[in-house]
């Protein structure tokens, strides 16, 4: 799977193998298959697992390690092998490269260093047509209050994904207590997100997606557990392992977020490409929202991705004008979605996405339009001023719904 690097570690050291594995999860190009705490014991744990990559640790006994790096070698060619010192010695570094190794890292290693290695290898191993490797890319969708459409947008904008044969989509329901993904999509899923989580360290890529709902679009559902009384069992660690398997398995992992903005949505958040704050335009919303702007303003990891979208635009009844809402939240609005009563109440009724009930509606085209932007998508100006679309999918009225200037259109980069 050239999406992500599989590795193997082993660092006789407790507290720097742990320190490896903390930053190997924060990584989405890289999958954790095996570590091992003993140089003896890491070639039969290699011809087991077959990982694309080792990392080996030299500080618990370099002539042990120079030995397991021959091993390897010729054991497993396959193997690509890093190795991790804190001496940076020519003479060590001659014989690591030497006994097989194609990176040589100082510890302690740089979080910048170590992916910069792991990109280089995977590029080796996988390559690609424009000379890039292709992580994965995990959207978040989190509301301003309840009942403002984050499932609505959530479920489209995976199944809009997946409607793509060369991604591999899955969509994560986070509100533990109250989540409906399931209902939306017309399923009845075997599995939950508790099942997973309890069973993450045991799953590979085929075992992940048996425990997953397909939908026909696509798409991949893990649901809410089913049992309150297993909500708990759902933390920020656990929750961490089982996105790590799921950015490692597929190209795009969609987040329905809770309401509650917990620790664990946090993490969710915190481990997002794309943060979507999805807002009405009435006050209590509006008043919301620069709650949760404020506070997400102070996360470091988490403040440059957010952005600010309107959901049922059009909806008369009490509605706020656009130019006082951005006045009220003090920042610009990324995207528009237009209001369609009918059309959402039918699709939430059916079980079907907006692409299969209503694939001609301006909400499809518009929800379409916000997949695209939010997958890698640009806004150029077009010379003419003519309110035609470049990209794929993309309908020629979707600018009636978008904040930008006229004549702006899509292409992908």
């Amino acid at each position: 799977m050239s999406n992500v690097l599989r590795l193997a570690i082993v660092d006789p050291n407790d507290q720097s193998r742990e320190g490896l594995k903390s930053m190997l999860l924060g990584m989405d190009v890289v999958w954790l298959d095996a570590e091992c705490s003993r140089y003896e014991f890491f070639s039969d744990v290699v011809e087991q697992s077959k990982p694309d990559a080792a990392i080996i640790s030299m500080d618990g006994g370099v002539d042990r390690a120079l030995v397991l790096m021959e091993k390897l070698r010729h054991q497993s060619p396959e193997c690509s092998i890093l190795a991790l010192s804190k001496s940076t010695e020519g003479q060590l570094i001659l014989k690591t490269i030497r006994a097989g190794a194609k990176e040589f890292l100082p510890m302690p290693v740089e979080v910048e260093e170590l992916h910069g290695a792991l990109e280089r290898t995977l590029q080796a191993k996988f390559g690609g047509s424009d000379g890039k490797t292709r992580g994965c890319k995990m959207i978040a969708i989190a509301g301003a209050t309840g009942g403002v459409g984050c499932t609505s947008v959530a479920v489209n904008i995976g199944c809009n994904l997946a409607s793509n044969a060369e991604n591999s989509v899955a969509l994560v329901d986070l509100d533990l207590a109250l989540g409906d993904a399931d209902v939306f999509l017309d399923s009845i899923p075997d599995y939950s997100l508790v099942d997973v989580t309890e069973n993450v360290s045991r799953l590979d890529f085929h075992l992940l997606r048996k425990s997953l709902t397909k939908h026909s679009s696509g798409l991949y559902l893990l649901p809410r557990p089913v049992q309150l009384q297993d909500l708990d069992l759902i933390t920020p660690d656990s929750l961490r392992k089982v996105i790590g398997l799921l950015r490692a398995s597929f190209s795009h992992v969609v987040i329905d977020l809770s309401k509650s903005f917990s620790q664990v949505d946090l993490t969710a958040l915190e481990l997002s490409n794309e943060i979507v704050l999805i807002v009405q335009l009435d006050l209590p919303c509006l008043r919301n929202m620069v709650r949760l702007l404020m506070s997400l303003q102070q996360m470091e990891s988490i403040r440059e991705k957010v952005k600010v979208v309107v959901n049922r635009v059009g909806l008369e009844s009490g509605q706020i004008s656009l130019k006082k809402a951005k006045e009220t939240i003090g920042r610009e609005v990324f995207f528009q979605i237009p209001n369609d009563y009918r059309t959402m109440v039918e699709m939430r009724n059916n079980g079907q996405p907006l692409i299969e009930q209503a694939p001609k509606a301006a909400i499809t085209l518009a929800v379409q339009q916000l997949t695209d932007l939010l997958n890698g998508a640009e806004i150029v100006q077009s010379e003419s001023g003519e309110k035609t679309a470049v990209d794929k999918g993309i309908a020629n009225n979707w600018l009636n719904f978008w904040p930008g200037k006229a004549g702006a259109k899509v292409k992908t980069k």
